[in-house]
């Protein structure tokens, strides 16, 4: 069953990069010479929450990281290169972003990439367990639904497993749906946030329409015409695309947004609710589930659940329960089977 708990219904999504708190966060990109990676890199560099910005990758990072020290922000920016730098691009980060891994191309699913991004994933966060135990990891690396158990298994190894401080960036599900929903209703985009649920591919991925801010009406055809846009929209990317990449630039934006106000909590802002997938209890028999979460000092302060849902709402949470557990199950048989 669904949990009930309570939720302030004014603050569903945090705004992004806002300025009226100052914090002065350690970062850390890993996969920073990527589609995703550099992107992200810029924004972070344009933070006024970021003091130090470290960029690691197996290639390019050197010269990345001079572009952006060019850049008239604080962020102090300095690249690490190959396995051997990896330590030293952690030491003291506070907020650890994860997007290295392939991309998927057209005809792949998230599921394709699991075996190459999988291992890359379970490299990264080991590492982060050793040397920036209490940072926050968010985990951007396809797919989501099973990278984050990895990570999550892998610190349980290491000793240093702290479920608040894991999260699955989804941030760009709700960026879409809000931009979505906007054109369809001739809204200003920037007055339109809604949760969404459950998990980050495909049927997995639950659009709360009903809890919608501005409330929002559509006839039951075009509601569900739009929840399928949704839940696909990875996939328009990357056949837009047409082999050249997924959603880069996108998903940038939406790890820049998910990081900033995750930093100005740490920093002791109030009311910073953002939607991600983490270890959770809001299902039964489901450990991983995205929802609204209320940030805090410490990564999540409370789980706010998923609110009161319509009965086709319930219908879809039905529909991505078999599959998540599936994707759980795979990512935690993966770290398994690695120690054999």
């Amino acid at each position: 069953m669904l949990s009930r708990v309570a939720r302030p219904t004014s603050c569903l999504l945090s705004r992004a990069f806002s300025t009226t708190l100052q914090t002065n966060s350690n970062v850390a990109v890993l996969g920073a010479s990527g589609g995703i990676g550099q992107p992200l890199s810029l924004l972070l560099k344009m933070s006024p929450f970021v003091s130090r910005l470290n960029l690691y990758d197996i290639a390019h990072t050197p010269g990345v990281a001079a572009d952006l020290s060019h850049i008239s922000t604080k962020a102090q920016v300095k690249g690490f290169l190959g396995p051997e730098q990896l330590d030293d691009c952690l030491k003291g980060a506070e907020v650890v972003l994860i997007p290295a891994g392939v991309p998927r191309k057209p005809g792949m699913t998230r599921d394709d990439l699991f075996n190459t991004n999988a291992s890359i994933v379970r490299d990264l966060v080991r590492a982060c367990a050793k040397t920036c135990p209490k940072a926050m990891i968010c985990v951007i690396t396809n797919p989501v639904n099973s990278t984050v158990p990895i990570a999550s298994e892998v610190m349980k190894e290491e000793g240093v497993y702290d479920p608040k401080r894991i999260f699955g960036v989804t941030t760009l599900d709700a960026v879409r749906a809000s931009t979505f929903i906007a054109e369809a209703k001739d809204l200003h985009v920037k007055s339109v946030s809604l949760p969404i649920i459950g998990g980050h591919s495909g049927v997995t991925i639950v659009p709360l329409i009903s809890q919608c801010t501005p409330p929002v009406s559509f006839p039951q055809d075009t509601r569900e015409k739009l929840t399928v846009r949704i839940q696909n929209a990875g996939t328009e990317v990357v056949e837009a695309k047409a082999g050249a990449g997924s959603a880069t630039l996108s998903m940038a934006y939406a790890a820049a947004k998910f990081a900033e106000n995750l930093m100005e909590a740490m920093g002791g802002a109030d009311n910073k609710v953002e939607c991600a997938f983490v270890r959770s209890d809001v299902i039964d028999g489901v450990t991983y589930f995205a929802n609204p979460l209320l940030l805090g000092e410490n990564g999540v302060e409370q789980n706010l659940g998923a609110g009161k849902l319509i009965d086709y709402e319930k219908k879809l949470v039905d529909e991505a329960v078999g599959e998540l557990k599936a994707n759980i199950k795979k990512g935690e048989e993966f770290v398994t089977a690695s120690k054999k």
